[in-house]
């Protein structure tokens, strides 16, 4: 089974969806690896605030934090390899490093060749 481990700054809840201003792409973020989560990635997910052993134990995850800081954060490993550092990747990222197809109820994600397709709303957030 494949893993994605994603290591988070310090944020006020484990997901960063709470207060009253929520960051859109935090929203965006959950439900993609609630996606993953259904297609049946194993995803494990660690806030900074809440577990900093998970950062200290990694040793990739601590070499990127004492190279670039907290600039190195969020960071996503799939199947213990850093994938990406700074910035939370997007659902075709996350599908592609992980081998999950994209298509399905909402068809297939739009590539150079093809129109996008429409989605029907059953499956896409």
């Amino acid at each position: 089974m494949t893993t994605v481990r994603v290591f988070d700054p310090a944020m006020c809840c484990s997901t960063g969806i709470c207060g009253p201003s929520v960051d859109p792409q935090l929203v965006h973020f959950a439900a993609h690896l609630d996606w993953l989560k259904r297609k049946g990635v194993s995803v494990e997910r660690f806030n900074l605030s809440q577990e900093p052993a998970a950062f200290a134990n990694d040793a990739a995850v601590k070499a990127a934090l004492e190279a670039k800081g907290d600039a190195a954060l969020p960071l996503v490993q799939v199947d213990g390899v850093v994938k990406s550092c700074g910035v939370y990747p997007s659902r075709d990222e996350l599908a592609s490093w992980t081998g999950v197809e994209t298509g399905g109820c909402c068809g297939s994600a739009k590539t150079e060749d093809s129109p996008p397709k429409a989605k029907s709303g059953c499956c896409c957030n």
